[in-house]
């Protein structure tokens, strides 16, 4: 988030305007964690007035101080009042009279001799405007209809922070996305770069990291569709792996995806058919994961029962059936209110009484049950022609559609009395689609065998996934991240590690290992490769089977120069045999920072890059599946990049952190 300050400069008519800038519009900004600047620290060649408008189209907040009759700020402020429609705030020392066109807008004013004295009072009311959803622009305000522009559209993400993030994306590293993220903090272009990396998350199923920047996004702009729809689903999925061990968290992740889902359909028009039946899908979706786990907490004999009574069952249904109505095409809802309605009339068959009950006359319950029965058969007609039409639209492409495939299936299934039929569609579709497992049909599968519903189709079907590889449930991946000191070059004035302690030091490692084995079944190691620690940690997990990961920040040949070499030519030996072996990722093919980065940083942040890079990677389960083992002699390191540093930023996330003092160790 950055902030924009339109002011006089130097001191005009008395007033100190620099001293207000430090002592009362920079303390204030700090205060709420937004860094914001004028034109005057712009230093790139360039116009300053191109560098101005930019500011005043970008930035998410601006700050205008109109104490003076000053020619500039008002121009300043009037092309951000026909911009941006909010996030405008405006303060005045008591000099000159406002023009007349500015008399009804609210003002902070600060004292001319003492502009720290509303301090409290500056911070307060940033913190209200950045929450704030209403306009503060006059021209926005008595032109209701007139539309503000949206910065993202002027806004250009760096091509090689892209390219970057197209690299981890392709690599599936997850850790590598959350550093990009991170190094992206408080440039202009950092939201369109948080989309495009909580994008890659959740395509990559990593829900808890997408969601954290698809939030980010939301808390600039609480109604961005792309974000709350993001959302909506994230919440959704989430709130289904939490049924299994937290019924109360789950069933907030799913009032936290209505709350999404409310917000998205707030802002559609009529001609968004598509979005608003794919949030009247998730409505019914969030509304079956309520469903499913009323009954399924009930006593198995009493399942059917309590599933045909639960209200959530009529409003799962209403959902698919009402996102299928605002767009014949969208099969999926389509096939999931008819898989519904076939519940609802098969209980009420064989459970008649329960069905009458919920009506006043058995009259009511048995033209409701026709009503029913009559719906389902159109629906299967459309929801049929619909996946044709879709299947003829995919005609030209390479590769087929499985989840359309998957959806024949499931149609066939419903709507079949031909098990053998149903069970060879399922298994066809599940050979030719290696590598997917199909959990979320399945598990509807699943709710129809424990319901007693089409039991003949369903173990035809259930059978064809029984074949298919299970999906694994193992024990959650616990990382071991090792930072630690390398051996010490020859000559170096106050040894650190000495090539005498190497055995020493090798115990301690192992034995840091053994006891986090005893704790976390499945490990997985990650270090760098120099010379010293990295390379006795990786031989370690070697010895003990832990499957681990070289993490280094060049390529070999000027990795082995930097950070092995000067040990000697039987640590580059050693570190070849491991290089040969393990996986590796490399961060950067040249020690020369991306050009998006230059500015900021000095040559020499690519060893502490690597470390954060090394740091996210681990912590892709979040803090509580880490450890960081550290051999460190709690001193500050050579250079940047160190021991020290990694420690810091562990702790800072609250990661477990094993200290291997090596001025102890012997």
């Amino acid at each position: 988030m950055q902030a924009f300050i339109v002011r006089p400069f130097g001191t005009k008519q008395g007033v100190d305007f620099e001293k207000v800038d430090s002592e009362l519009i920079q303390p204030a900004l700090n205060a709420v964690g937004i860094p914001g600047s004028t034109t005057a620290v712009i230093i790139e060649q360039g116009n300053i007035r191109e560098d101005m408008f930019a500011q005043l189209l970008l930035a998410d907040l601006v700050i205008a101080d109109l104490s003076i009759h000053n020619a500039n700020v008002f121009y300043e402020l009037g092309i951000r009042h026909a911009l941006r429609d909010r996030k405008t705030f405006l303060i005045r020392c008591s000099k000159d009279e406002i023009p007349f066109d500015l008399k009804t807008d609210r003002y902070l004013s600060y004292p001319e001799e003492n502009p720290a004295k509303a301090l409290d009072a500056l911070i307060n009311g940033l913190r209200a405007t950045m929450i704030a959803d209403k306009s503060d622009s006059p021209v926005f305000f008595m032109l209701p209809k007139l539309q503000a522009q949206d910065p993202e559209r002027f806004l250009a993400v760096p091509p090689d922070f892209g390219e970057e993030v197209e690299l981890a994306k392709a690599g599936k590293q997850l850790g590598r996305l959350a550093l990009l993220a991170s190094e992206a903090a408080g440039y202009p272009w950092e939201i369109p770069a948080l989309r495009n990396i909580g994008e890659a998350l959740f395509q990559s199923n990593d829900l808890e990291s997408a969601g954290i920047y698809w939030d980010k996004i939301r808390m600039r702009s609480p109604y961005d569709q792309e974000a709350n729809d993001r959302l909506a689903t994230i919440y959704q999925r989430r709130a289904e792996d939490e049924l299994r061990t937290n019924h109360e968290q789950a069933w907030e992740y799913l009032k936290l995806s209505e709350q999404a889902i409310g917000r998205v359909l707030s802002k559609l028009n009529g001609n968004d058919a598509a979005k608003k039946a794919e949030m009247f899908t998730l409505r019914g979706r969030n509304a079956k994961v309520k469903w499913v786990d009323t009954w399924r907490r009930a006593p198995e004999e009493e399942w059917r029962k309590q599933a045909l009574k639960s209200k959530y069952l009529s409003e799962a249904y209403t959902g698919y059936e009402e996102g299928y109505q605002q767009d014949l095409n969208h099969y999926y809802s389509g096939i999931n209110a008819l898989a519904l309605l076939t519940i609802i009339i098969c209980l009420a068959e064989a459970l008649p009484e329960t069905w009458e009950e919920q009506f006043d006359t058995e009259k009511d319950a048995a033209e409701q049950l026709e009503d029913y029965r009559e719906r389902c058969r159109v629906l299967s007609v459309m929801v049929k022609g619909a996946i044709q039409a879709q299947r003829k639209r995919n005609s030209n492409q390479v590769q087929p559609d499985p989840w359309l495939s998957m959806s024949e299936a499931d149609l066939a299934c419903i709507t079949l009395q031909r098990p053998a039929r149903v069970g060879n569609m399922y298994d066809q579709i599940i050979q030719a689609s290696e590598g997917l497992t199909f959990e979320s049909a399945r598990r509807q599968l699943m709710i129809f065998k424990q319901l007693g519903v089409l039991t003949a189709n369903v173990d035809a079907a259930l059978a064809a996934f029984s074949k298919a590889a299970a999906p694994e449930t193992a024990d959650k991946q616990h990382y071991l991240l090792f930072t630690g000191h390398m051996i010490d070059k020859p000559g170096r004035p106050e040894p650190r590690f000495p090539a005498g302690k190497e055995a020493a030091v090798r115990a301690a490692i192992k034995q840091a290992i053994v006891g986090e084995q005893a704790k976390h079944p499945k490990l997985r190691g990650i270090s760098g490769g120099a010379s010293g620690g990295d390379i006795l940690f990786q031989e370690i997990c070697d010895e003990f089977g832990i499957k681990s990961e070289l993490f280094l920040a060049l390529p070999r040949e000027a990795f082995v120069l930097a950070s092995v070499a000067p040990a000697g030519a039987s640590w580059i030996e050693r570190f070849d045999a491991l290089y040969n072996k393990l996986s590796r990722r490399i961060l950067s093919n040249t020690k020369e920072l991306p050009r998006w980065l230059q500015a900021r940083h000095q040559p020499d942040y690519l060893w502490e890059r690597n470390n954060l890079w090394m740091l996210n990677s681990s912590l892709v389960c979040g803090g509580a599946q880490m450890t960081l083992i550290a051999l460190w002699d709690r001193k500050g390191g050579d250079g940047p990049g160190g021991t020290q540093h990694m420690v810091q930023e562990a702790q800072k996330r609250g990661s477990k952190t094993i200290i291997l003092d090596i001025n102890t160790i012997s």
